[in-house]
């Protein structure tokens, strides 16, 4: 049965920028529970939205009406060992989820930076890891299972209904309520990573090799600075070591008590910003690691912030960024977050955006409470001209007219989402911009401007 919190919660998303108040906030303990709640949603005519760990900065999942946390709805579900796959409830986070795999000898392919995220969140907004021979986590997704806002439960897999898989791997919660997950998987196995300084035109020009040798790789370019913090993981038979004290101290204390400290303090002076960027240059600590996938992938982010995230065609990443970086110097933006460089190889599945070919993923980051503009709206101009697609979980100004023409498969996704959503009860506001058209007003004839004279 669907428990209920007191109508007057109030949620808010990671950075604490998006803030909603659900009318009903509900936490369905089954999936029987969990249609009964949508049905009895929609016999009132209720919108609906679900929430996992509210990472996405954008407003996906406010709303003022029914809110559903699938928190109670968590775990490994069954695994198949010699297939190498299991099916996972939704509601699992990333962190627990490693650890839970592991006990039974597997992992995931890949993974992004931050594990707090729930596994239905994470695969509904094209949430990624890096490596040019790695797609975004919904590739790894093997068959998805959603209720519909009429209570019914219907499953896409590659063997069955693939383009509601592709649809629903990559769905903003826009189709239903995406329940379980069955994933394609790996025997567990232990990465080692590398962190290295370079200068910024060193790494661009070695760019090409440096992504192709590497099973990972990714690098921080520091504004205001011509430096950079590569990191580099490759498989290895290694036993785990540098994971203890020092990597806590170096994640723990520097990257997160102490940014967060010199953070407030460009908040209060932002011209402090610059110098505070090239000496976090001098500071970034070089060395070797080695363990369980699991526990390498995510780095704790503690220190809270805004962000925008596009994928550019992998060969336009290093002109991208180098315009993006004479971009600050020019109009000399208090900025002092690294930008972070990421690799994802091209897919079909319809809403990601690495669809149809691979991608340079660049984000930019801005410390909470400090104005976003006009640094993230030059980014994103930036970003567009070279053809870019936006993060689905992080900022973007793009609408419904202007992302039509940058996805392949855009009207088959619309259809899929009008076929099992046709009142449009998982659509919010802000989902309605993405996904409905504005269509411009009428212009008036002389004659019906003659008559209302």
């Amino acid at each position: 049965m669907a428990s209920v919190t007191a109508k007057t919660k109030t949620w808010r998303n990671w950075s604490g920028a998006v803030v909603a108040h659900p009318s009903e906030f509900l936490q369905p303990d089954s999936v029987d529970a969990l249609k009964a709640a949508l049905r009895d949603a929609g016999g009132r005519g209720r919108t609906v939205r679900v929430v996992g760990s509210g990472h996405s900065f954008p407003p996906l999942c406010a709303t003022d009406e029914t809110m559903v946390s699938l928190g109670a709805l968590s775990g490994v579900e069954a695994v198949d060992a010699s297939a190498r796959e299991a099916t996972v409830w939704a509601g699992t986070n990333l962190r627990e989820l490693g650890t839970l795999l592991a006990s039974h000898g597997l992992a995931m392919e890949n993974l992004g930076d931050i594990n707090k995220q729930s596994l239905g969140g994470a695969l509904g907004t094209g949430t990624h890891g890096t490596g040019v021979g790695l797609g975004i986590l919904s590739t790894q997704a093997k068959a998805i299972t959603l209720v519909t806002a009429n209570g019914e439960e219907v499953t896409g897999s590659e063997d069955a209904a693939p383009e509601l898989l592709q649809a629903a791997r990559v769905s903003l919660g826009a189709l239903g309520v995406v329940t379980r997950v069955r994933l394609r998987l790996l025997p567990a196995y232990r990465l080692r990573l590398t962190r290295r300084n370079l200068g910024l035109e060193e790494c661009l020009s070695g760019l090409d090799e440096a992504r192709s040798r590497h099973r990972h790789y990714e690098f921080f370019w520091f504004p205001h600075s011509d430096r950079v913090m590569t990191k580099a993981m490759d498989l290895t038979e290694e036993a785990p070591h540098g994971v203890g004290v020092g990597r806590w101290l170096n994640e723990m204390v520097m990257e997160n008590a102490v940014f967060g400290a010199v953070s407030r303090a460009c908040r209060m002076n932002p011209a402090w910003c610059a110098p505070v960027s090239r000496l976090s240059a001098k500071l970034a600590s070089e060395g070797v690691l080695a363990g369980q996938s699991h526990t390498l992938f995510a780095t704790p982010r503690l220190v809270r912030f805004q962000e925008m995230e596009y994928g550019v065609p992998v060969e336009r990443g290093p002109d991208c960024l180098r315009e993006l970086s004479e971009y600050i110097t020019r109009e000399k933006l208090p900025v002092h977050f690294p930008v972070e460089y990421r690799f994802v190889r091209g897919d079909d599945v319809f809403l990601s955006p690495a669809h149809g070919g691979d991608r340079a993923f660049i984000a930019v980051h801005q410390y909470r409470g400090m104005p976003l503009e006009p640094y993230f709206s030059g980014a994103e101009a930036i970003f567009r001209n070279h053809g870019g697609r936006p993060h689905w979980g992080k900022l973007h100004t793009q609408t419904a007219a202007t992302l039509k023409h940058l996805y392949p498969r855009w009207d088959d996704f619309l259809r899929v989402r009008e076929q099992l959503d046709p009142e449009g009860r998982f659509l919010n506001p802000y989902l309605r911009r993405l996904f409905v058209e504005e269509r411009p007003a009428r212009a008036r004839s002389e004659s019906e401007n003659a008559r209302l004279a």
